[in-house]
């Protein structure tokens, strides 16, 4: 059974409490953890680091991957998960953050939640005396980023100096993308209309450093895919902006990905969606299930970098 020991040089004990943006790791420690989410995904059985340890999963929002990655890799690591969906805990009659996290600690070795606010993850994880986990929250998806990175590694066997283009909403995904990608080497690109674009961030690494990758923004789509190595898209309503649906629409119908974006990337360039996607809306149905996707690779990749995650953050 590997694990990741505290003489690791990108062993840092500042992880042993919350991963909540990406922002809290190194770069070095994001590598290892994209190098031993490959090591997982070849050999499953490989780890029992939660052997007698309880994960509760707290779920505010409906979930396909998330939920189903989280509690697979919690029981293949030898733990026990503890699903609670929507209005099965306190939290919806008005019970704290606080005072949740606190109860929550003197049951289980970790919290991780998929909410809405980014300010309830915020408040759990300052009063949590267990590590914390961002599932999702409306601000940022540094899960979903760091099974990205897994994928990009493992189509293109590096990530430093790849350019990933990403197209349409300025949402969690594209911040978690700007993190996580800069700490990775790569160049991101976001390119998106100027009135969903998301806060520009410095990116620098957990120690101070400046990440090794870069991060602009940009309003042309074909300028940010050409020369990609990969071009991203998601959804152009997420949960929670159905009431701007149609306006959302009309200012992303240039930024959809399709075989005439993709002409501007490089000759290898992959697709790349979080899913769940809508086939001609954001992404046309020939490349969400053509040859050049790699979204499903992506979707099983979760299931991996979570355990990777799980075994630095939890893992005896």
């Amino acid at each position: 059974m590997k694990q990741v020991p505290a003489e690791d040089p990108h062993y840092d004990p500042r992880l042993a409490r919350n991963f909540l943006t990406g922002e809290e790791l190194t770069s070095g420690e994001l590598a290892a953890l994209v190098e031993r989410a490959l090591e997982l995904k070849a050999d499953r059985a490989g780890s029992r680091a939660l052997t007698n340890r309880s994960v509760a999963l707290i779920f505010d929002k409906p979930s396909t991957r998330t939920r189903i990655s989280f509690e697979v890799g919690v029981r293949e690591l030898g733990g026990q998960p503890l699903v609670l969906r929507e209005g099965e805990l306190q939290l919806a009659r008005g019970e704290s953050p606080r005072d949740t996290a606190v109860v929550l600690s003197r049951y289980v070795h970790a919290i991780a939640i998929r909410t809405g606010p980014h300010a309830i993850v915020v408040e759990l994880a300052e009063h949590a005396q267990v590590p914390v986990i961002n599932m999702l929250t409306a601000d940022h998806h540094p899960c979903q980023a760091l099974a990205d990175l897994v994928t990009l590694r493992e189509r293109f066997g590096r990530l430093a100096g790849l350019k990933l283009a990403y197209v349409g909403d300025g949402n969690n995904v594209a911040r978690s993308l700007m993190i996580l990608g800069a700490k990775a080497g790569l160049d991101v690109v976001v390119a998106t209309p100027p009135e969903l674009a998301p806060r520009a961030l410095a990116g620098d690494d957990a120690a101070g450093a400046p990440a090794p990758g870069s991060v602009s923004l940009a309003s042309d789509p074909v300028g940010a895919a050409a020369g990609a190595h990969a071009l991203y898209t998601d959804v152009w309503v997420s949960m929670g902006d159905e009431h701007e649906a149609a306006a959302r629409r009309e200012l992303l119908t240039p930024y959809r990905l399709d075989q005439e974006l993709l002409a501007h990337a490089r000759d290898d360039a992959v697709v790349l969606h979080c899913l769940p996607a809508h086939p001609g809306e954001e992404i046309s149905q020939e490349l969400l299930y053509g040859e050049r996707a790699a979204i499903w690779d992506q979707a099983e990749n979760r299931l991996h970098a979570q355990k990777a995650l799980l075994e630095m953050l939890v893992g005896s």
